[in-house]
């Protein structure tokens, strides 16, 4: 399989969402664009889900550093799927669009994957975008 190139992940997720679910939805979104693990070289997500620890298991089990933005940073990029229910609960439109896209230091045309929603088994919810890093 060949590489997409050095992409970015942006994360978002319900409180106390289990590791599991989210190595599920992002092992969905790299499939969905035909990326690897070994092609992601940045991860982030809102600086409200620093203490997730879901979020610490997964980066711990993929040796990943996760950047946490706070939300004024990520409702300043513009995102094509901005959700209103988003904002009511972090004070942005986006999470994981926004979080990819300010990791990837790229634009909304870099977006190779916007939202990739899943749910886990536990019944909660994990979104995951993808971005091009520039070269």
């Amino acid at each position: 399989m060949s590489s997409v190139g050095p992409i970015s992940l942006g994360i978002g997720c319900d409180r106390d969402t289990p590791a599991s679910t989210l190595a599920w939805a992002v092992v969905e979104a790299l499939a969905a664009c035909q990326a690897r693990l070994e092609d992601v070289v940045a991860v982030a997500s809102i600086d409200l889900k620093a203490d997730e620890p879901g979020l610490q298991a997964l980066a711990r089990w993929q040796g990943w550093t996760i950047q946490f933005y706070p939300a004024a940073e990520l409702a300043a990029v513009p995102v094509p799927r901005p959700s209103a229910t988003v904002l009511k609960y972090t004070g942005t439109p986006s999470v994981s669009e926004a979080a990819a896209l300010l990791a990837a230091g790229a634009d909304m045309s870099q977006l190779l994957l916007e939202k990739h929603k899943y749910r886990g088994p536990d019944g909660r919810h994990a979104t995951v975008s993808i971005a091009r890093i520039p070269q």
